[in-house]
């Protein structure tokens, strides 16, 4: 399994498409990395960067394009609405797959020091890299920005954990950090007024704002016992947020970072800002996503929206998307790809899946004299199908005029009809890969002992995975008989017909992958596996077998 991580550094160059090309292409010169987005904003002057790789490959691209952006930006220079301080701003590494917090700070620190050492630039690290609980935030890093900088590194506190202590005019300083997932994200506001948009921003951010005496803005500060400013929480946990401007587009943001999205989600956040800004007299027209995106984010926020709706939430996640698309109104400024901005799509690296295939494609392919796809991948398709169209009564029902008071009950089935038909869509191709693991394993070399040995060792380890691909279909298919049952005997009665269609794919998947299962069987040597899990599938077999026949029995009498 490989080890992922992503790196999300932020330049100091939005403007100029030639300095932000070069960068990017220095990054991507490193063999390994897979650029995700590239996101400039002019009146920011600012370009986020994401892309992902196995972590040497990562800090080496993070160090070329850091490399890149010290020799053709000049801070002494740059303007800009965002906070900064470098040339490379900030430069966090955050895990993804097969890796740890902890191992991502080790990569953190090597990266920062080179950077140091190599570059010239002082570097402070931060979030879970940082040496100090003060230099966990970033905002405490980056305090006075590049104006102030001269004069922070001359304060024994704020001495960089590597490179100079001196400002290096050209390039400033960089903070890199490793951090868990972030979203950056801006709320539209139908409004010019800065003012009127940080107060929403302090309504809502975790640090809220300061109390004052008399006026919210001149007034003086209030301290506490201990001589700090009195504050006031704001009600978002885990979320920064300040007002802006922006003139490209003529609108106020509330631009806020959501540093913990299992805490505050995009869409919590969204709905907090609609509120606030709604007691102020605003009205919040739309929002922005600036990067990218986990699918489970998005996903998580079109459910939010169809359960308010009342709607029922088990469809397919293109349609989940576009709920949350429109709902969040992420594409008031600028068209929103989720082909281009959620992380998943853009890390699938499968070329040629067959599920990709139009219905003729796949036949048609399924036709030709190629052995694959074959029967268990065929199983697959059927299977998912089967638990389509038992979600689909399910979704049918939620809908039906009158049942206003089931919608959940019927949306509950269709989820769970919903994640049985996209785990089988997934082994179609995965059957598939399966075979063709088994032919490249006979493929193998066999001139020498040693050879023979590691072949036959590949051939049982790819036939050992080629009996529990179909197992698995078998298992996936049966358990969507349950959600095909429950509509054949209280779902939508118009759609009797397609309950029991489904049955018979349900069944015809669970018994088109036992004889895959049992043909695949007879290839493995260690018999005590296939003794146990032939027996398991057996008794799958006949269980589906069961429940088709009294899904059959209940649809006719219904009809």
């Amino acid at each position: 399994m490989k080890q992922l991580i992503e790196c999300v550094p932020n330049f100091s160059e939005g403007r100029d498409e030639k300095i932000i090309r070069q960068i990017t292409d220095a990054i991507q010169s490193v063999d390994g990395i897979k650029l995700l987005n590239v996101d400039p904003g002019k009146d920011t002057n600012r370009t986020v960067v994401t892309f992902v790789g196995e972590p040497e490959q990562v800090i080496e691209a993070a160090f070329q394009g850091a490399k890149m952006a010290a020799q053709l930006i000049d801070m002494s220079k740059h303007k800009g609405e965002h906070p900064r301080f470098g040339a490379t701003d900030v430069c966090p590494l955050v895990p993804i797959a097969n890796i740890t917090m902890e191992e991502t700070v080790v990569y953190a620190r090597r990266l920062a020091q080179r950077m140091g050492e190599e570059l010239g630039i002082s570097v402070y690290c931060y979030e879970f890299a940082a040496a100090t609980e003060e230099r966990r935030s970033l905002a405490n890093c980056r305090a006075g920005e590049y104006e102030g900088l001269k004069e922070k590194l001359q304060k024994p506190e704020w001495k960089p954990d590597f490179g100079p202590v001196v400002l290096n005019e050209r390039s400033g300083a960089t903070a890199v950090g490793a951090r868990n997932f972030l979203i950056a994200y801006n709320v539209n506001l139908n409004t010019t007024s800065v003012r009127r948009a940080n107060a929403i921003a302090f309504d809502v951010r975790e640090a809220g704002r300061v109390v004052r005496e008399g006026d919210p803005i001149t007034g003086k500060i209030v301290n506490d016992t201990n001589g700090e400013p009195l504050r006031i929480p704001g009600t978002l946990k885990k979320v920064r947020a300040i007002g802006w401007f922006i003139k490209e587009y003529g609108v106020a943001q509330i631009s806020m970072n959501l540093t913990d999205i299992s805490v505050t989600s995009m869409h919590q956040a969204f709905d907090e800002v609609v509120e606030r800004a709604r007691e102020r007299g605003i009205r919040v027209t739309g929002s922005e996503l600036i990067g990218v995106i986990p699918l489970q984010a998005m996903l998580d926020a079109g459910k939010y929206f169809l359960r308010k709706q009342e709607r029922s939430l088990g469809i397919p996640d293109e349609e989940i998307i576009k709920i949350a698309v429109k709902s969040l109104g992420l594409d008031e400024l600028s068209p929103f790809d989720p082909k281009k901005r959620i992380i998943e799509y853009l890390i699938d690296d499968q070329p040629n899946k067959l599920v990709d295939l139009s219905l003729s494609g796949f036949s048609n392919e399924t036709l030709s004299e190629s052995p694959a796809p074959g029967g268990g991948s065929v199983a697959a398709y059927v299977g998912s199908l089967g638990a389509a169209l038992g979600s689909m009564v399910a979704n049918l029902s939620a809908h039906k005029r009158g049942w206003d008071d089931r919608w959940e009950e019927f949306s509950e089935w269709a989820e769970k009809g919903k994640q049985a038909h996209d785990r089988l869509l997934k082994l179609v191709d995965e059957d598939t890969a399966a075979f063709n693991a088994i032919m490249d394993a006979f493929g193998l070399p066999k001139n020498t002992d040693q050879e023979k040995k590691q072949r036959s060792a590949a051939i049982q380890a790819a036939t050992r995975h080629a009996i529990e691909v179909p197992f698995e279909v078998m298992q996936t298919a049966y358990s969507s008989l349950e959600v095909i049952q429950a509509m054949a005997e209280s779902g939508n009665p118009n759609s009797l017909s397609d309950a029991g269609v489904g049955a018979l794919c349900a069944r015809t998947a669970v018994y088109g992958a036992y004889l895959n299962v049992r043909i695949n069987a007879g290839g493995l040597s260690d018999k005590t596996f296939v003794e146990e899990i032939l027996l398991r599938a057996t008794e799958i077999l006949q269980k589906a077998k069961q429940k088709e026949a009294e899904i059959l029995g209940r649809v006719e009498a219904r009809i």
